[in-house]
């Protein structure tokens, strides 16, 4: 997956109650994108949307970034099928920390799949299927994700090198072959739930994600 164009397209003030960032809208253009659902038809062009949060001086070291799929069901409404919130808050706290950083927020709910496929999947896991399996049974792929725009916003706002916070190896060897170079991983482990533990092992054992 190429994306053929990749544009700012708003930015602003953004005070938060972890401090005071901008916050820039990026939209990324691709023709011709791969389907994601061997049921579904791919169109002819695809439009992907992006936010990124920054903080502080981001050119003077590699900042904090973290690359955060949306999740209406952890970020919004608090759920432990998951510990995105839980990841989202732990970037948040530590880029104000670090007093500089980048967060990028993509709208790929569902590990790609879209909010609706994702409730189907939550269906499925109900019913004993692990989330791959899930995702595999309704015609998905196991991670329909790609990690090029956040590449390329990180190129439009000029930062060659980062400190990535994240437990998935995949993430990392994106910006390395996109030419963003990854100085070091900062893991996003954040403690389990009883309603999570089955979900993080999925994500250690058939993703190869770091966590315990």
């Amino acid at each position: 997956m190429t994306f053929t164009e990749v544009n700012k397209i708003a930015e602003a003030d953004f005070p938060s109650r972890w401090g005071h960032f901008r916050i820039l809208g990026f939209e990324g253009i691709i023709d011709n994108p791969g389907p994601c659902n061997d049921a579904t038809p791919a169109p002819a062009r695809r439009i992907e949307e992006a936010v990124a949060l920054v903080m502080g001086d981001i050119h003077a070291a590699p900042p904090v970034v973290r690359i955060h799929s949306q999740c209406l069901t952890g970020d919004v409404f608090h759920s432990l099928r998951c510990d995105c919130r839980q990841q989202l808050e732990l970037a948040l706290a530590t880029i104000t920390d670090a007093g500089a950083g980048i967060l990028i927020y993509e709208q790929q709910e569902g590990r790609g799949i879209g909010l609706m496929a994702k409730l189907r999947a939550y269906e499925l896991q109900d019913q004993g299927l692990d989330t791959i399996e899930a995702n595999i049974e309704l015609g998905y792929k196991a991670d329909c994700r790609e990690f090029e725009l956040p590449a390329e916003i990180l190129k439009q706002l000029g930062v060659p090198a980062v400190r990535l916070m994240t437990n998935n190896p995949a993430k990392v060897e994106a910006l390395e072959l996109a030419g963003v170079k990854v100085v070091e991983r900062i893991s996003a482990e954040v403690p389990s739930e009883p309603t999570n533990e089955r979900y993080l092992r999925t994500k250690r054992d058939k993703m190869g994600h770091l966590v315990g």
